[in-house]
């Protein structure tokens, strides 16, 4: 497996940042194992202040990650080959990183020959990433009630109802049709903003009186108490 001695960041399609990675190498033969500058800071070091060893780089895994990184590590080094492994690392000023490890575990003479791949630090763009799924799902919160009270502001003036008395009538008719509250006020609402749609909007308005009515019968019948 042929790698660049060092890999100082990659491009991340999720964020606006890179993140740093970095490259090891490990000899089996003598036991040494060696990291780029990039490996060294992403544990919390700098070069010279430890002798990176197989033995430290697991003490710097998360304990619930730790055994599942060694089965996949030991695994890769009987069989020889590719490996992967997401999980995450605690540097030397307690700091938790979700990292990617890949790398290849390279056999001769019917041995392991050496390790070698990369570490690559994905919490900025996990961070970034759900940062921005949270604002999606508060936007799209705040945009589902701004049309819900836009359509019950219609339903309030053609109907001259009260607010509550308008959104029973978008959620009973929600409830019979299993069409969510926001997309019943959607259509209401784009068929209030169409003139030459006015008789349309007339029907839906009456179909949701209609379904409310029914509702209401239907409870009333089932307490055994007349309607109206």
């Amino acid at each position: 497996m042929s790698l660049p001695k060092t890999v100082r960041a990659y491009s991340s399609a999720l964020g606006p940042a890179d993140c740093v990675a970095g490259t090891f190498h490990y000899d089996a033969i003598s036991g040494r194992l060696e990291w780029s500058d990039e490996l060294y800071a992403l544990h919390g070091y700098r070069r010279g202040e430890i002798v990176p060893t197989v033995e430290l780089l697991y003490a710097h895994k998360h304990p619930d990650d730790r055994e599942r990184c060694h089965d996949i590590f030991m695994a890769a080094c009987e069989a020889g080959g590719f490996f992967c492994s997401y999980h995450r690392i605690i540097d030397a000023r307690l700091r938790e990183h979700r990292v990617l490890t890949a790398g290849e575990a390279l056999t001769g003479n019917g041995g392991l020959v050496a390790v070698e791949g990369f570490i690559v630090d994905l919490t900025s763009t996990l961070h970034w990433e759900t940062e921005r799924a949270a604002r999606e799902a508060v936007e799209g919160a705040l945009g589902t009630r701004s049309t819900i009270e836009q359509a019950k502001g219609i339903l309030m003036g053609i109907l001259r109802i009260g607010s509550e008395a308008a959104f029973e009538l978008l959620a009973q008719y929600s409830q019979h049709t299993n069409i969510k509250v926001a997309s019943t006020a959607a259509d209401l609402i784009r068929l209030a903003n169409s003139p030459e749609q006015a008789a349309l909007l007339d029907a839906f308005v009456q179909e949701l009186q209609r379904r409310s009515e029914d509702h209401a019968q239907s409870r009333a019948d089932k307490d055994g108490v007349p309607s109206g």
